[in-house]
């Protein structure tokens, strides 16, 4: 008789990952999915929400939720005709009062705080404190239990107090270079009077490279280059910079 050998069948077990969709990113909008072959989660609802529920179709049937990092329009201003397609908001206190004016569905509004852990789907958050001009914001530390993997969002702050172990993927805004800020103010492209709050608002290249040092990338596999001014910021530039300083690769939104 001939002794038949057992295989097993890979695609029972698939190896889960973070996948990262981006539908806008930047001054004029921002918003993103984080997919880890279980739930979604999206990440700010900064265009219209008919423009979300199209970009992100393929996937709205998994969202677990939408976290917003702040109040400004960018980041929130489809937020309240979001939950009117019953996506279930995240954000601060702070947050939710700036906004509480546009979202005709209360209920789909839900208080984070930072430091305290909430669980979405296959997704644990982990809020945490950033610095801008708003009114609560925060950044994420994302946790997801299919894939096993850490993922990081931060973007619109010029510190992030915390550090971090163990990210696997992570998403941080690099605005604006110093430099160009410099160039462009120079001749006269950008008033004098903007560079405080810029500078006092924003993540540029050199916090984006201060911020990676001073943490663990030891199992970072990539990194996402957000909210890049177009203006004052130069993506080729951010990327090779930065896949230099870490020599992890780098995929800039």
């Amino acid at each position: 008789s001939v002794r038949r050998i057992q295989r097993k069948d890979h695609r029972e077990s698939p190896i889960l990952m973070i996948k990262v969709r981006c539908l806008a990113s930047g001054s004029s909008g921002n918003s993103y999915a984080v997919d880890d072959g279980k739930s979604v989660l999206l990440l700010e609802a900064g265009v219209k929400a008919k423009r979300i529920v199209a970009g992100f179709s393929p996937v709205l049937s998994r969202v677990a939720g939408c976290l917003i990092s702040h109040e400004h329009g960018d980041h929130a201003c489809g937020a309240g005709e979001l939950a009117g397609y019953g996506v279930d908001l995240y954000a601060s206190e702070g947050t939710l009062e700036a906004i509480r004016s546009s979202i005709r569905h209360p209920y789909r509004c839900n208080v984070i705080r930072v430091g305290e852990q909430v669980q979405l789907g296959s997704w644990v958050v982990l809020p945490f404190e950033t610095k801008h001009d708003a009114a609560e914001p925060l950044g994420f530390l994302l946790y997801s239990t299919a894939a096993k993997e850490k993922l990081l969002f931060a973007t619109d702050t010029y510190y992030i107090p915390n550090r971090f172990k163990g990210l696997n993927v992570i998403m941080v805004e690099c605005n604006y270079s110093p430099e160009l800020l410099r160039e462009n103010i120079a001749k006269g492209l950008v008033p004098e009077s903007q560079r405080p709050r810029l500078l006092q608002s924003h993540f540029g290249l050199q916090n984006v490279k201060d911020f990676l040092l001073a943490n663990d990338l030891s199992q970072t596999r990539r990194i996402y280059l957000i909210h890049v001014s177009g203006r004052n910021g130069d993506k080729s530039l951010f990327e090779k910079e930065i896949r230099q300083l870490t020599g992890i690769p780098v995929t800039v939104f």
